[in-house]
C-alpha cells in the first residue's frame, strides 16, 4: 500500500507541474508590439469631444475618417459639441505604429 500511495503522490505533484508549466506564457515579441499599439493609440474606442474639436480635427488626432459613418448618431456633422460621446476605430492603426520598409 505505501509503494500505491508514493506512486500517487508522485503522479498528482507530476500533473500539477505539467499544469503550472503549460500556464506560464512566454513573452514573445507579438505581445510586446500588442502592448505597444494599446499604449500609442491617441485616442480611446470610446471619445468624448472637448470644447473647440470638430470632427475633422477628432478624425485627424484619432486616425479614423469614418466618424459620421460608424456613428448614426451624429445627424449634422456641423453640430457637435462638448460632451458628445463617440465611437472611435482607427482606419489602420499598425500602419502608423510600424513605419514600412
Amino acid at each position: 500500500m505505501a509503494i500505491a500511495d508514493a506512486v500517487s503522490w508522485c503522479c498528482a505533484i507530476a500533473l500539477i507541474a505539467l499544469i503550472l508549466m503549460s500556464s506560464i506564457k512566454d513573452g514573445t515579441a507579438n505581445d510586446l508590439v500588442r502592448g505597444r499599439q494599446l499604449q500609442d493609440r491617441p485616442c480611446d474606442e470610446i471619445y468624448v469631444v472637448r470644447e473647440g474639436e470638430t470632427l475633422h480635427t477628432i478624425s485627424d488626432k484619432c486616425g479614423d475618417p469614418y466618424i459620421v459613418e460608424r456613428n448614426p448618431h451624429i445627424h449634422d456633422p456641423d453640430d457637435v459639441f462638448p460632451g458628445l460621446v463617440i465611437k472611435i476605430t482607427p482606419s489602420n492603426p499598425s500602419s502608423k505604429l510600424q513605419p514600412r520598409h
